[in-house]
């Protein structure tokens, strides 16, 4: 295996490889018969009802302040409170790497810098990767792919064989390291939206305010929150069947965060008050696999009524996003379970 080398040489070298392989005018030819809008045969419905949202729990024992918490535990959850909710859609799964690189092939939005470093954004010229000569190929491999075998003695075919297994395997990784505003961009560009922070809560909790998407009580390794290690972090979408909430949406409680339309504000009736309330930040929902937030995996994080604020601008590699609609849609068409748990 070719040693490592510096990340700025590693994306000069991917760049200059990306450049030498095909003119830009003809980069997607081979993909545009891909490219489409999701529609929304992988969405649940969440019907009409009222559900459970937030909590009263106290931490009595200031274990936040032992962990170092930049926020209390559990008060900006108060009160508990029913909430009415009319029926809507909520994706599956997060958006993946292959849905965010048609739309942004579609739209002409600019890339995910990281894309560059993992070697994702040659999806966009892979036919153009018989051009690139054996040498550079295999620093590829080796420094961008990761591919853990020894590519000076592969030949052409096999290191490009296993590039293209390696794309494909990053399709399906949900995309990291967007803004709030470019997720929202994309929901918009799909006909779809970002969900409210109490869509998002009701699709983790169902109807009787659960603590965890899978039941009560907390259960490890049944989601991607860091102790299993993943050689990207992220896992590939639905691999933990378990980490599934009462109306069929995976990856609730891990994986990674998610970004959803509110600005971080206090429940009405709440006593606790923060100087980060207001139109500062935005919500993320749900526990990532405890890299970019600067977060360690605890199961606090994993709990449906957690809340977390992050900077709309900003970028983080255990944040990612899905989409919602409303259950209005005439077009819809819905093959999953409409029961209410």
């Amino acid at each position: 295996m070719v040693s490592d080398k510096t990340d700025r040489w590693i994306a000069f070298f991917l760049l200059f490889a990306c450049l030498s392989i095909a003119p830009l005018t003809t980069m997607a030819t081979s993909r545009a018969t891909s490219i489409h809008a999701p529609d929304l045969s992988d969405m649940q419905l969440i019907p009409t009802g009222k559900f459970i949202m937030g909590s009263n729990k106290v931490d009595k024992n200031n274990v936040s302040g032992e962990y170092g918490n930049v926020k209390p535990w559990y008060l900006d959850e108060h009160p508990q409170h029913k909430v009415m909710m009319p029926a809507y859609y909520l994706e599956e799964h997060e958006v993946t790497n292959r849905q965010y690189l048609d739309y942004l092939t579609a739209s002409g939005s600019a890339k995910p810098g990281y894309w560059v470093k993992n070697g994702y954004i040659l999806r966009l010229r892979e036919d153009g990767l018989q051009t690139i000569d054996i040498d550079r190929l295999r620093k590829l491999a080796a420094n961008i792919f990761l591919i853990d075998k020894n590519t000076l003695a592969m030949s052409k075919d096999e290191i490009l064989k296993d590039i293209k297994t390696k794309l494909t395997y990053m399709d399906n990784l949900p995309v990291i390291n967007v803004t709030w505003n470019q997720a929202n961009q994309y929901c918009h560009w799909a006909g779809l939206r970002l969900p409210t922070e109490s869509e998002w809560e009701k699709a983790a909790r169902g109807t009787k305010g659960l603590e965890y998407p899978w039941g009560n009580d907390w259960r490890s390794n049944i989601s991607n929150t860091g102790s299993e290690q993943w050689d990207m972090d992220v896992a590939p979408i639905e691999s933990y069947p378990e980490d599934k909430s009462p109306f069929g949406i995976y990856d609730m409680a891990g994986n990674v965060s998610e970004w959803v339309d509110d600005w971080y504000e206090q429940y009405r009736g709440s006593d606790y008050d923060s100087k980060n309330f207001g139109h500062k930040y935005k919500i993320v929902r749900g526990a990532g696999w405890g890299g970019g937030e600067g977060h360690y995996a605890l199961k606090l994080f994993q709990r449906g009524a957690y809340r977390w604020y992050l900077p709309p601008q900003g970028t983080y590699n255990d944040v990612g996003f899905r989409c919602a609609a409303d259950g209005s849609i005439a077009t819809l068409q819905h093959s999953g379970n409409d029961t209410q748990p």
